[in-house]
């Protein structure tokens, strides 16, 4: 078995660290900078960071916070968020950023992943996707931080979007954000079984078996959570014992 990796995810608003429930009801958490150099120690694989609000305010990310983040980490470091043209991946980029993560602009503008993944190659380029159950075995695309409708079908998505060059996938469950209830299975390995690039399943973790599901039955290569960790409610370092525990293969 591949490696599997555990990402923890940091979703910035105004600076400071938030976390939601289904993309609604937003609570201030922590000091990203500070929550990063834990994180860091912790033994995370990667960390996500995404301005929540810049696409929906169609600002700039902020480049100051990931630059003082990128600074504190030796972990690979995906920015996302406001992310809307080849300058802005250059400037993510330069700001720190191992990978750029392009949500509502890649719907907008499909040629911005090709372009993207061509001028810095697809291990840079995450599609990262917001869906939502809207009939058996059906998932629809929201963007804009869940606030919009795309009418899209998520599995259609993710396939073009490998075509395109995106070299891994987030699949983030908007019906399941929050609820420590477990992944969205069927949303992951629906989008795992029909794509060959990497796809990280986000959304619903709470315990340590949801982790190790998600790994295995759903076929995702990696699991991001939020709030468990940000709340020290799972170690990531108990976790990776207890995955490893369970036949899958970790970092350590």
């Amino acid at each position: 078995m591949l490696t599997k990796r555990i990402i923890p995810c940091m979703d910035v608003d105004k600076g400071r660290v938030v976390k939601g429930h289904k993309f609604q009801n937003i609570r201030d958490v922590a000091d990203p900078i500070e929550l990063a150099k834990r994180y860091n120690e912790a033994g995370a694989d990667e960390l996500v960071f995404y301005d929540i609000t810049a696409s929906h305010e169609e600002r700039p990310i902020f480049l100051d916070i990931v630059q003082k983040v990128a600074a504190e980490i030796a972990i690979p470091f995906t920015v996302g968020g406001g992310i809307r043209s080849i300058d802005d991946v250059h400037q993510a980029l330069r700001a720190g950023a191992d990978k750029v993560s392009i949500n509502s602009a890649a719907i907008k503008n499909p040629d911005l992943v090709s372009e993207a993944a061509w001028k810095y190659g697809s291990h840079c380029i995450v599609l990262s996707i917001d869906a939502k159950q809207t009939g058996p075995r059906q998932w629809t695309i929201f963007v804009k931080g869940g606030r919009e409708d795309t009418g899209m079908d998520a599995t259609e998505w993710a396939i073009l979007g490998e075509q395109l060059g995106a070299g891994e996938i987030v699949v983030n469950a908007i019906d399941t954000d929050g609820d420590r209830s477990g992944y969205n299975m069927d949303l992951t390995k629906t989008i795992a079984d029909n794509v060959n690039i990497p796809v990280i399943a986000s959304g619903g973790a709470g315990a340590n078996n949801h982790f190790a599901e998600v790994l295995t039955k759903a076929n995702a290569d990696a699991a991001l959570a939020a709030s468990v960790f940000h709340y020290n409610d799972i170690s990531i370092p108990e976790l990776k014992v207890y995955l490893e525990q369970n036949g899958i293969t970790v970092r350590r």
